[in-house]
């Protein structure tokens, strides 16, 4: 128990913990570490910045970064983490200039977007021509897990999603008109997922007066709450470390969170024709010479 005059944990202390205390949120870094490469020197941009731990964490990989989210609450819970450099995404509209980024980062945001290729649209607005925009989103794939969840409870709309994740072929859609998809992987699998899903469902029905948002603005009322929350993972912790020593074992299958690095290309409107998993048409493939490649075009 908390000594009543014991100072409590700062703003950012706290996300760092939970960090350090959830392989989930570990595992989300390194896939979007490997994807992004170095950025010493570089301008970024990371959205959604899962409330502002992966903002903080991406930043201390160097470069110069800003982060932007939607909603007034979810923008100053990252502020509190990151100081400086944080916009409000305004509908689809980033609030940035033109051409300005070297490297967009979007952590787990699409999917609460429904105007999601405008959206994308915009993140090609405030690339630099040679930029590259990593995707990190659940994928969706058949599994019973989806169902379970709907049954504790745990909707899609109640975490502000207005889709449950994409399909690696329905995000390829989404950004087919701006972009050559270089790279894509799944990660996270069954056990872990089952896992965190149960810890959801235990932690939101100890905190059901509290809204499941998107963003969560911090004060010192909250602190003791999310001592609960550090005491819970710090409990499960070994658990999700066997839960990762079995999700190897399930190396075949594709994991429940997808990832794609793709290469910013001049805007050109696709129509309905056959094209590539990448969003190259067939023939712009062919005429580059590299079939199902990802190859920028000439």
């Amino acid at each position: 128990m908390r000594a009543v005059n014991a100072p409590l944990p700062s703003a950012t202390d706290w996300p760092l913990r939970l960090f350090k205390l959830s392989l989930l949120k570990q595992e989300k870094l390194r896939a979007i570490s490997d994807l992004l490469g170095n950025t010493a020197g570089m301008t970024c941009l990371d959205i959604g910045g899962d409330n502002g731990v992966i903002s903080l964490l991406l930043r201390q990989r160097g470069g110069t970064w800003t982060s932007a989210d939607g909603g007034a609450r979810a923008v100053e819970s990252i502020r509190q983490l990151v100081g400086e450099r944080v916009v409000q995404v305004e509908g689809c509209r980033l609030p940035l200039p033109d051409g300005c980024f070297d490297r967009v980062v979007v952590v787990d945001y699409i999917e609460h977007v429904i105007e999601d290729e405008a959206f994308i649209a915009e993140c090609h607005r405030v690339l630099k021509p040679d930029g590259v925009l990593i995707v990190n989103t659940p994928h969706i794939k058949p599994s019973l897990l989806f169902g379970f969840r709907r049954m504790l409870g745990l909707s899609d709309k109640r975490h502000g999603h207005v889709r449950p994740g994409y399909t690696e072929a329905q995000l390829f859609a989404v950004l087919k008109d701006g972009f050559d998809v270089e790279q894509a992987r799944t990660y996270s699998w069954f056990f872990t997922q089952l896992l965190d899903t149960g810890i959801r469902w235990i932690s939101e029905r100890k905190n059901a007066n509290h809204d499941a948002v998107k963003g969560t603005l911090l004060t010192g009322a909250d602190f003791q709450r999310l001592e609960k929350s550090l005491k819970l993972y710090r409990i499960v912790f070994p658990f999700f470390w066997l839960a990762v020593q079995l999700d190897r074992l399930l190396f075949f299958t594709r994991g429940f969170m997808l990832i794609v690095r793709a290469h910013r290309r001049p805007w050109l409107k696709r129509n309905s024709a056959p094209s590539l998993q990448n969003g190259r048409s067939l023939a712009e493939a062919a005429l580059g010479g590299r079939i199902g490649s990802a190859a920028k075009l000439g």
